[in-house]
């Protein structure tokens, strides 16, 4: 189930701003609302949210967290087959493959490239295709790839 926003919300747009897959609408000022359909459950918005005003799908209200305290992904490079879709997916564009080292070098890997730009909505861990990718607490990831 999505998460949705109740009436405590001031249209500040916070939310909308983040949500990766732009399933949150309204106008500033206003009640703003989620589209559930579209809605990938990553709780973005709730911890966007300075008044604590989306709730989960079991009606609880998950904190209002600082940017800093948000998952990044850590990426296994090694194992890393630069399919890309992990990049592709990323609406934050916080995700890039690695350049070559050197002409002909086929050891490229998907890297958090733009660390300040991710949203923390794990959707780059759950569309590889290897499994190689995982949402971690900031000082976990050193970085962002392993």
């Amino acid at each position: 189930m999505a998460y949705s926003i109740t009436e405590k919300c001031n249209g500040c747009t916070a939310c909308a701003r983040l949500c990766p897959v732009f399933a949150i609408a309204g106008e500033r000022g206003q009640l703003h609302t989620i589209n559930a359909k579209r809605c990938v459950e990553c709780a973005v918005c709730a911890h966007a949210c300075v008044q604590q005003a989306v709730a989960d799908a079991d009606g609880d209200f998950p904190p209002k967290l600082p940017r800093k305290a948000w998952h990044v992904p850590s990426i296994k490079t090694e194992e890393c087959s630069a399919c890309q879709m992990c990049v592709h997916i990323c609406t934050a564009g916080a995700l890039s493959i690695s350049l070559p080292a050197f002409r002909g070098d086929l050891n490229v890997f998907a890297q958090l490239s733009a660390p300040k730009k991710c949203v923390g909505c794990g959707l780059c861990a759950s569309i590889c295709p290897l499994g190689i990718i995982t949402m971690q607490a900031p000082d976990a990831s050193e970085g962002g790839n392993v």
